[in-house]
């Protein structure tokens, strides 16, 4: 349940740094905006990234399990394996 409330919190926070690099963009058209937004989206491209390799390890290392589609093709592929054997 942790993972699952780190992960959206990183999206709430994705989702607000674009809104405020929407608001630093169309609030003045200055240069300061454009440094504003640079920011913003820098923000949320590492938080992106942080989110990707959490999540990946997280899958890997057993602590997330899938669900739905994800899980039936886990469960395919152990069977594939045991045939294969």
């Amino acid at each position: 349940m942790i993972i699952k409330s780190i992960v959206i919190f990183a999206f709430i926070l994705i989702v607000g740094s674009l809104g405020h690099a929407l608001y630093s963009l169309t609030k003045n058209k200055s240069q300061e905006p454009s440094d504003k937004v640079l920011k913003a989206l820098t923000v949320r491209i590492a938080v992106s990234v942080i989110v990707f390799v959490f999540v990946f390890i997280a899958l890997a290392s057993g602590l997330f399990k899938p669900k739905g589609i994800g899980q039936n093709i886990h469960i395919q592929r152990q069977m594939q394996a045991q045939t294969t054997k």
